[in-house]
């Protein structure tokens, strides 16, 4: 540990340091740690507090954050004089690269200046001066910046600040309304000022400006009013208000200068609601919020529940995101297996992969930001906030990842045009749009990106004032009203049971929707039901692709089932939520969440948990989670070999060392140097390769007696394994980690073996020699009969495999303990009668089926280059007609086996399987088989 500095000595050698920040930045950060007694980033040896840390910014390049201590800061110092808030703007971009440290810490050699960064809570700043650091204040303060991060988290929640904000804007209502002006005018000055509190707090007004008003005209109201009125004439068009210069807000939100009066009461309200921190309102609560402080009728509600983001997310999440972010992990792949061919190229090349990069990248953002969300039903906007929010958080992604592999020409494209929204209300129209520009100015703010282009405020033509299911022509006929055209559908639209329809509309409206939806929405049917045929309809016309829809969960029952029976009988639920408890109008109730689409979606997933299928009541009646493990499936499968090092080789390099002479104790070779497969030789193609192997307990002087073998994995696998944290591993560093000794025995009692990869986007069988090693990344069966395969290949399996597995992205991945010991066969393995032709039909139609699969794989008299073709990921992906019928036979084989009928569904081969595993488990006794449980871990 270096020396300490005392504060006097500190202060002393740094007041009036005017040295540029490069030549003292880390020198005054070195003072700083013996000032606390901290060791430097020199000391520092597990490279948890370093100097020049690498970042990658948001906006897009290669960064050096100046110091990081991990879990507790980013450091950015600037020279004498400098903008620290563009030091802050810096560290924002590259905090996601610095693991989002909870502080981030600006400074020159004068002042530093600390900003939280925890979630969820509002962000404080603190400014220790040089002279601080002479009080014990200040010192405990730096101190904690050290050693203690989390003492200096704020206890004021966003939540908090915003449920305040509209708290006081509910007083400021009440008066204006005392004072007998209209509502809408009310609401329309409010959300002005509203607005103005945010702009002054995020910075877009010139600092304080809007505060100093309030406190400049405390006792003068008409002073007030009038300066308001200049100040939103400047925010209209852009100018000067008095001496500072304002931007160009336009929108629709400034189209004038009209301010309403107010009194002593009302600048006291408003002194009280400048000290709160607009820059940390949450955006996804905020309309509500507002909505309830401004409208006298829902006053009562201001206290409670409101839709939370979290609530929100359950729908935007799964149906708009999901298919995004597996598009993502797709690009993400490819850019990153190009980005390593275009580090080991140069010249032209290495250009034509850097700009095939650049295209795959830019083609993603690209697509993000013509991603168009529609609620036609938004309310004050929280659902298309949350939505846009999630949007620009995945397009960040991309450009981190930019940013990352070095490229440097990306920006965020995503924005609020891509959002559409239907709204009958006046006041909450006009707060969805300032809903989400507010969340879209905080996103750029808080994730360092560059100034907004003017207008900052943009009008919102895409969210319209209008009924949402009900229009008239020119000839006053009845109509349903045109939507935007757009991908997903999200929202959360009124409630309103059937029985109260003519009560709150009038018997006009609903005589003119009853006659509009005849013979699509019951009479009886709830409000809701109609937004949700609307969109259906929609995605059964091809112009919307996915939609997420709250009801009351009395959605499921009865005449509003009928609903979502539509939209089973030509779409898909794919998500439900069936039954959580709400807060509507203040009283509780119960509502569904449903995510539907044209049948496209491969995953059910009802209340969190993936099913079959999900029907028109929000059940799936099969009740998965009983279903037992069967001893008589045990001892049956095993995960492969894990090598843990680079044991394996290339065709080259085996036949190498296979074609040496005879070892110092007259053996070849071949006796450590064995085939080795792994998924890609079952789901593409045999690649030849091989591994070396020493079993599970050759002794080192005995392996090393085989002279290459033992070389080479000196030299290639060695280095890595002593620095492995296991003992065994490190000590046992020539043999594989987990080399499997009980799958090694049972291959060894067979001349083949059935695999499986164990994420795949097929369920695919095939045989293996047993004299290979199989890499942990398949399943390997101890059986070497057709029959056991034919079984193990029939819909009857893949199906339970499916609903009993787990996926990976959006590949389905097999379990020993969930998918395969759980699976009834048509008899116990072991117990099958050799003799029954209902086995001798299952062996030879999987026969066939390998027979031909093997022959298009490897036909006669073709080149090289067609043979990497043919693949048998790329055989299930086309399904021919004659694989097709050959599944069909063995699927009829296996249910002649069970006595079931060649024609059964889905959901009913499911319901036989569940019933035959709880009827096989109740013979063999709840203590022998064990629940299934959640999250199992595949072991030998």
């Amino acid at each position: 540990m270096a020396p300490s500095i005392t504060p006097h000595e500190f202060v002393a050698k740094w007041s009036g340091d005017t040295r540029k920040e490069r030549s003292v930045s880390q020198e005054h950060f070195i003072d700083l740690c013996r000032l606390v007694g901290h060791e430097t980033p020199g000391e520092n040896r597990d490279g948890t507090l370093v100097f020049e840390a690498g970042a990658a910014k948001s906006a897009g390049g290669q960064g050096w954050a100046d110091v990081w201590k991990k879990g507790h800061f980013g450091w950015e110092y600037k020279g004498p004089r400098a903008d620290l808030g563009k030091a802050f703007q810096q560290l924002q971009q590259y905090r996601d690269s610095l693991q989002n440290p909870p502080l981030l810490v600006v400074s020159d050699i004068q002042t530093i200046v600390i900003h939280t960064n925890f979630v969820n809570t509002v962000k404080q700043t603190q400014t220790l001066a040089l002279a601080d650091l002479e009080t014990l204040e200040g010192l405990q303060m730096l101190r904690k910046v050290f050693f203690h991060p989390y003492a200096l988290e704020p206890t004021l929640t966003i939540q908090q600040v915003t449920e305040a904000a509209a708290a006081e804007f509910a007083r400021l209502a009440d008066l204006l309304r005392r004072y007998g002006e209209q509502p809408q005018a009310i609401a329309h000055y409010l959300i002005r000022l509203l607005f103005c509190l945010f702009a002054e707090d995020v910075g877009l007004l010139p600092d304080g400006i809007f505060t100093r008003i309030i406190h400049a005209t405390r006792h003068k109201a008409p002073a007030f009013t009038a300066q308001i009125k200049a100040l939103f004439g400047a925010m209209a068009t852009g100018g000067y208000f008095g001496t500072d210069e304002i931007k160009n807000f336009n929108g629709g939100l400034f189209e004038d200068d009209t301010a309403l009066p107010l009194d002593s009461d009302g600048l006291h309200i408003l002194e009280r609601v400048s000290a709160l921190d607009w820059s940390a309102i949450e955006p996804s609560i905020f309309g509500t919020l507002f909505e309830r402080s401004l409208d006298p009728a829902k006053r009562s509600q201001l206290g409670a529940h409101y839709t939370s983001r979290d609530d929100i997310m359950l729908i935007v999440e799964p149906v708009l995101m999901l298919p995004l972010r597996r598009r993502w992990a797709e690009v993400e792949a490819m850019a990153r297996e190009l980005a390593a061919q275009r580090d080991a190229a140069s010249g032209a090349k290495r250009n034509r992969l850097e700009n095939e990069l650049i295209r795959l990248l830019m083609a993603f953002a690209d697509e993000l930001s013509r991603v168009r969300v529609l609620d036609p039903a938004c309310g004050s906007g929280n659902f298309l906030y949350v939505a846009l929010k999630q949007l620009l958080d995945l397009e960040k992604q991309v450009i981190n990842l930019g940013a990352d592999l070095g490229l440097t020409r990306m920006l965020p494209s995503v924005g609020p045009e891509q959002l559409y929204g239907i709204e009958i209300n006046e006041l909450a129209h006009e707060l969805a749009q300032v809903t989400v520009w507010i969340g879209y100015i905080q996103w750029h703010k808080d994730n360092g990106f560059a100034e907004l282009k003017e207008p900052i405020l943009q009008p919102l033509e895409t969210i319209k004032r209008m009924d949402a299911i009900l229009a008239f022509d020119e000839t006053g006929k009845p109509v349903e009203p045109e939507w935007p055209e757009a991908e997903v559908i999200i929202g959360n639209p009124p409630f309103l049971g059937g029985k109260r329809l003519r009560t709150e509309m009038g018997d006009t409206y609903v005589d003119q929707i009853f006659a509009l939806y005849d013979g699509r929405v019951p009479r009886e049917a709830d409000l809701v039901t109609y937004w949700f045929e609307r969109s259906r309809a929609v995605i059964t016309q091809g112009t919307v692709k996915r939609a997420g829809l709250l009801a009351t969960n009395s959605i499921r029952q009865q005449q509003n089932r009928l609903i979502l029976e539509r939209i089973n009988a030509k779409g898909g639920i794919f998500m439900a939520w069936s039954d959580r408890p709400w807060v509507l109008d203040g009283a509780a109730v119960r509502v569904s969440m449903v995510g539907f689409d044209g049948g496209e979606e491969p995953d059910r997933v009802l209340n969190g948990t993936a099913v079959a299928s999900i029907n028109a009541d929000l059940t799936s009646n099969l009740n998965f989670t009983l279903a037992r493990r069967l001893t008589e499936n045990s001892g049956l499968i095993f995960m492969g070999d894990t090598k843990g090092g680079s044991f394996d080789l290339t065709p080259d390099q085996a036949e190498q060392l296979l074609s040496a002479p005879l070892n110092p104790n007259g053996r070849p070779n071949s006796d450590v140097v064995r085939p080795w497969v792994n998924g890609l030789d079952i789901t593409r193609r045999p690649r030849g390769m091989f591994i070396v192997d020493f079993g599970v307990n050759m002794p080192e002087a005995e392996a090393a007696i085989y002279e290459l073998p033992f070389a080479h994995i000196e030299r290639e696998v060695k280095p890595e394994r002593l620095k492995n944290n296991r003992v065994a591993y490190r000590e046992r560093w020539w043999i594989h980690v987990e080399p499997r000794p009980a799958l090694r025995k049972a291959m060894a009692r067979l001349s083949r073996c059935v695999a499986t990869v164990i994420v795949a986007k097929h369920r695919l069988f095939a045989w293996i020699s047993s004299d290979v090693i199989p890499d942990h990344r398949l399943f390997v069966f101890s059986r070497d009969d057709d029959y056991f395969l034919g079984v193990l290949h029939s819909r009857s399996h893949e199906l339970w495999s499916l609903r009993m597995g787990s996926t990976l992205e959006d590949r389905p991945s097999y379990s020993s303990a969930t998918c395969f010991e759980t699976f009834p066969f048509p008899w116990p393995p072991g117990q099958e009668p050799l003799d029954d032709p209902r086995i001798t039909a299952i062996s030879e139609a999987a026969q066939r089926l390998v027979a031909q699969r093997d022959a298009w794989l490897n036909p006669p008299d073709v080149t090289e280059a067609e043979l990497k073709q043919r693949t048998l990921t790329k055989l299930y992906n086309q399904r021919p007609p004659w694989l097709d019928q050959a599944h069909k036979e063995l699927d009829q084989a296996v249910c002649d086996a069970y006595g079931w009928p060649h024609d059964l569904s889905d959901e009913a081969i499911l319901a036989r399987l569940l019933a035959l595993n709880l009827e096989r488990a109740a013979k063999q006794g709840d203590a022998a088989a064990g629940a299934v449980e959640t999250h199992t871990d595949d072991k030998e």
